[in-house]
Order: C-alpha cells, then sequence, then structure tokens
C-alpha cells in the first residue's frame, strides 16, 4: 500500500496511454514525448507497484491482469485530479465561493434580484447570501466588520478602508396621496409643501433622506412638519395612501411601489447625491467578489 501511495500522476496518464493504444509509439506520440522515456516510466511504476502491467514482445503488448485491475481506480485518480484543477482555475477566475451582499430598503430590491438572477445563470459555481437592512448604515457596519462582503445603500460619509461605486442613478420625488392636490404635477419644488405634514423614516446616524429633507425646507426657508415617525418606507408609503401626509423618497422606490392611491412626483431640486452604491472592503481580494461586482457594475451601466 506504500508503494502505491508513491504513484505519481503523470506514471498514470502514461499507463492510461499505454493501455489504450496497447502500443508503446503511438501511446509515446499521444503524449508528445519519445518512446524510450515512456518504457522507462511503466518499468518505474511496475516496479513500485511489484508487478507487471504489460506482456509485451516485439510483435505486442496486452494487459495482465494487474494492469486490467488498475484501469478502473487510475482513471479515477486522474478523474479527481481534473476535478481538481478545473476547481481552482474557476476559484482564481472568480467562478466558485460564497459572496455576502447586505442590501438597505425598497430601492434596492429591484437591482438585488436582477443581480441574484445574472449570477446564478451566468455563474453558477458562486453562491449569493442576501440580507435585508432597514437602513444603509447597519449594512456599513456589517461590511466594516466582516460581516457581509458587499453592502448597498447611501452614505454621506465613507470610511477610508471601503471602496464605492455607484451602481444606480437616483433621484428625488415626493409620495402623494392620490387626492392631493399636487397630484397631477409633473414636477414640484419642495418649497410648494411648506406647512405639509411629512411621514417620515426614523431619524438615525446616516439617514439621508432626513438629511436631504431638512436641507431642501431650509433652503426653503421653511421647517418640515413630521406628523408621523415610521420604521420603514413600506409603511411610510401606506401612510401617504391613507392622507396621513407626504413622503420624500427615491425614484427607485417609486419603481417598485404598487399601491394606486399613491402618485410619486419628482423634486425638481433633487440633489444629486442620492445615487445607490455599492461597497466592498479595499483589502478584499476574493476573486467570487471581484465577479460579483463586475455583474453589478454591468448592470448599473445598463441602466
Amino acid at each position: 500500500m506504500d508503494e502505491a501511495v508513491g504513484m505519481e500522476v503523470g506514471q498514470l496518464r502514461a499507463f492510461l496511454a499505454v493501455a489504450e493504444e496497447l502500443h508503446f509509439g503511438r501511446a509515446a506520440e499521444r503524449l508528445r514525448m519519445a518512446q524510450p522515456p515512456l518504457s522507462r516510466i511503466i518499468r518505474r511504476l511496475e516496479g513500485e507497484l511489484g508487478t507487471r502491467l504489460f506482456e509485451r514482445n516485439t510483435r505486442s503488448v496486452r494487459l495482465t491482469a494487474s494492469g486490467q485491475a488498475l484501469l478502473g481506480p487510475a482513471m479515477e485518480v486522474l478523474e479527481a485530479v481534473r476535478r481538481a484543477e478545473a476547481a481552482v482555475r474557476a476559484a482564481d477566475d472568480g467562478e466558485i465561493g460564497l459572496v455576502r451582499i447586505a442590501f438597505a430598503g425598497l430601492s434596492t430590491h429591484r437591482l438585488i434580484a436582477r443581480l441574484a438572477r445574472v449570477v446564478r445563470h451566468r455563474r453558477p459555481g458562486i453562491q449569493l447570501e442576501l440580507s435585508s437592512q432597514n437602513f444603509a448604515q447597519p449594512a456599513l457596519r456589517k461590511l466594516l466588520h466582516g460581516d457581509t462582503d458587499i453592502a448597498l445603500g447611501r452614505w454621506d460619509v465613507i470610511p477610508a478602508e471601503v471602496h464605492t461605486e455607484v451602481v444606480m442613478r437616483d433621484s428625488l420625488v415626493v409620495a402623494l396621496p392620490d387626492t392631493h392636490r399636487l397630484a397631477e404635477a409633473k414636477r414640484l419644488s419642495i418649497a410648494q409643501l411648506a406647512g405639509e405634514g411629512f411621514v417620515s423614516l426614523p431619524p438615525h446616524e446616516g439617514a439621508v433622506l432626513n438629511d436631504r429633507l431638512q436641507r431642501l425646507a431650509r433652503k426653503h426657508g421653511f421647517a418640515t412638519e413630521v406628523v408621523q415617525i415610521v420604521p420603514d418606507t413600506q409603511t411610510a408609503l401606506a401612510l401617504v395612501g391613507a392622507e396621513v401626509g407626504c413622503h420624500l423618497t427615491l425614484a427607485s422606490v417609486a419603481r417598485n411601489a404598487t399601491d394606486p392611491h399613491v402618485v410619486f412626483v419628482p423634486v425638481e431640486d433633487s440633489p444629486r447625491d442620492v445615487d445607490l452604491r455599492m461597497a466592498w472592503r479595499r483589502d478584499d481580494r476574493s476573486p467570487a467578489l471581484r465577479a460579483v461586482l463586475q455583474e453589478a457594475l454591468n448592470l448599473g451601466e445598463a441602466d
């Protein structure tokens, strides 16, 4: 058994070539080598195994019983080697692996669904682990702590150890009940909503939409009146449909919304810093991560 363990892959390839050709000259040509070195490889293998694998004379070559017994195991070993080599190449090319993605908010759902489909079809060896967050800041913290590989969201402050790229251009819109006086407007200024009640997401660190609402209101000389704070965008839109108030949100949210009692009107003075970004750690060299990033950026370019 110890001698068998010493067999090399090259010896098994040589053995199978001779076994299939039953001719040392043709086997040598197939292996792109001279015949004498091939004969030496076979003799060395026979010596290690302590048995003859071929009966050969000047006219013919045939397998011995030991040679017949080695055929199956040799094929299995070479197939295992082939699979191992393919797996290593696939890993190097980013074709296999696990990539964890934390995404925040209704605005990311369509992109995440498209990305998951593309990865599943084009890179079936990569597994995506998706986790939804209510807000972008927790997703960024997960990234910094190494609990996810990619974060999707909007952030005003990006840590130095994180790199980001825009994957979806976006803009601000106001969600209004379909009975609102401005429901049929093509565009509106936040100034037109002075005195209106707003449904708002919770104020928290890095709350981009809350910040943009306060900025725009100050720009036009008024303070917003928040009539209700809700935990997420879906709840905010439900309250808008119930005529509780209006809500500042994103064009990407409008594309995902389905409530027929809610209309979305673009904000004409929308700032340009509300685009959706994909973030990852600068020191992460995972080929699978790079492959998923490329697919995501390609989707962003297509939009």
